[in-house]
């Protein structure tokens, strides 16, 4: 049997490919957009890729299938429930598809979708047992889906409770390949291991642990943040098929939303006036840059170099941002971002010369706060861009530096008097000039 897993880091999502090698027969489950990698690792195994399988209807990323379906003539197969808006080929519950000995089983687990499906990889050579299966957004590593995304969230935990009672037929000893990972906001408590199994998740999986239906709705619907763009997204996966991105130029000039993608530092010592900063080495790029871009404007990247620039075009398509009017290296210096340091900042906050702004989520802030701060996440800042002119100097702060630089960045954009600490978090002001507060305390 093959199998091959790719994880994309910055978008938390795991992608597969399964097969064998003697018939040479290969395909390909939830691919990315970005297909080129599935293409090259199926030419190096040796097999042909006969079809790609949708566990659903992504809401967080572009899916790859349409790109299989028009650049290889790759039929695209998912189930009917999610209402496809392209030819495809309907899974049902109990199906089998055959690759020589492998097969692959559907098993149709609605809740985080009701199109949602989960696929049991057999190996008749060794058994005729499950060797793995790939979960996509149902069971997760120490966590289960969200259920909120397609449905109201109560009916689709109750569907999701009823799909995990499934998977948890499977034996101890089956492994797990989830279609997400830590960093994803399709889930809460996951862990950044790419793999588990049945048992394993069994005993520790506080998801799995609810001693009843009802229970585990209650817990289920205590969501999260929703990805950026979702209902574009959403859109364009289940509508037409979507082809190959048309290529990022290089531009003299041009007009629209600047994304600067250079490190923190490079923005902070100069600029184009009105960027917005998102680096493209600071973790979760393309999630960051779809809560932060204007809506319906077109995007002009601004880079240190050009692969840096492409990198950044491959994230933005990934969330669903194609107006890109191209790239531009070594941008102009029409304004600074200079960082406040932490000792900096401990005298201004003691001087009240500058309104501190938490812009981690409420979350992260209920474990603890700089007492006088203001919290709004950094997703959001934009809308408060208004209220926090004319007043004292904001400095931003997260939990390490790369959110605060984002949200420093909108601000200055949107005329705000601002700076961030890029250097340290909250949790470094813990015992020292300003006691670190906790909530309730």
């Amino acid at each position: 049997m093959l199998f091959r897993q790719f994880v994309n880091d910055d978008l938390g999502c795991a992608s597969y490919l399964v097969g064998d090698e003697n018939s040479g027969q290969a395909v390909v489950v939830d691919p990315a957009y970005a297909i080129e990698q599935y293409v090259e690792q199926a030419e190096r195994d040796g097999v042909r890729l006969t079809s790609v399988l949708e566990t659903h209807t992504h809401a967080d990323h572009v899916s790859g299938h349409g790109r299989f379906a028009l650049e290889h003539a790759v039929p695209i197969s998912i189930h009917p429930a999610g209402e496809p808006e392209y030819p495809f080929e309907p899974l049902e519950d109990g199906q089998e598809l055959e690759l020589g000995p492998v097969r692959v089983r559907v098993l149709h687990t609605p809740g985080h979708r009701p199109e949602h499906c989960c696929f049991e990889v057999i190996d008749t050579e060794r058994g005729d047992e499950p060797w793995l299966t790939l979960t996509g957004d149902s069971l997760f590593v120490g966590d289960a889906a969200r259920p909120d995304l397609a449905t109201e969230a109560a009916e689709g935990a109750r569907g999701l409770y009823h799909s995990l009672q499934r998977l948890m037929e499977l034996s101890d000893g089956v492994e797990v390949y989830p279609g997400h990972v830590s960093g994803s906001l399709c889930g809460t408590g996951m862990s950044s291991k790419a793999s588990t199994t049945i048992g394993f998740e069994r005993r520790f999986n506080y998801r799995l642990r609810s001693g009843s239906e009802e229970e585990f709705v209650a817990d289920a619907i205590k969501t999260g943040v929703r990805p950026p763009n979702m209902d574009r997204i959403v859109a364009l996966n289940r509508g037409p098929f979507l082809g190959a991105p048309e290529p990022l130029e290089p531009l003299n000039g041009g007009s629209g939303a600047i994304l600067d993608v250079r490190s923190p530092g490079d923005f902070a010592a100069g600029h184009a006036k009105g960027a917005i900063n998102v680096p493209i080495g600071g973790g979760n790029f393309p999630t960051k840059a779809g809560f932060v871009l204007p809506a319906d404007e077109r995007v002009v990247i601004h880079a240190a170099t050009a692969d840096e620039a492409q990198r950044a075009a491959a994230g933005l398509r990934s969330v669903g941002i194609f107006d890109l009017a191209g790239y531009l290296v070594d941008p102009p210096s029409e304004e600074q971002l200079p960082a406040m340091e932490l000792d900096d900042l401990r005298q201004l906050v003691e001087a009240g010369a500058v309104e501190v702004l938490d812009v981690r989520e409420p979350h992260e802030r209920d474990e603890g706060y700089i007492p006088g701060s203001r919290n709004i996440p950094y997703r959001l800042v934009r809308e408060w861009a208004d209220d926090l002119q004319g007043g004292k100097p904001v400095v931003t702060i997260c939990s390490s530096g790369p959110r605060a630089g984002v949200a420093a960045s909108v601000l200055a954009a949107e005329g705000v008097d601002a700076r961030p600490v890029i250097h340290g978090g909250v949790q470094d002001w813990d015992g020292e000039t300003v006691s670190f507060r906790r909530c309730g305390s």
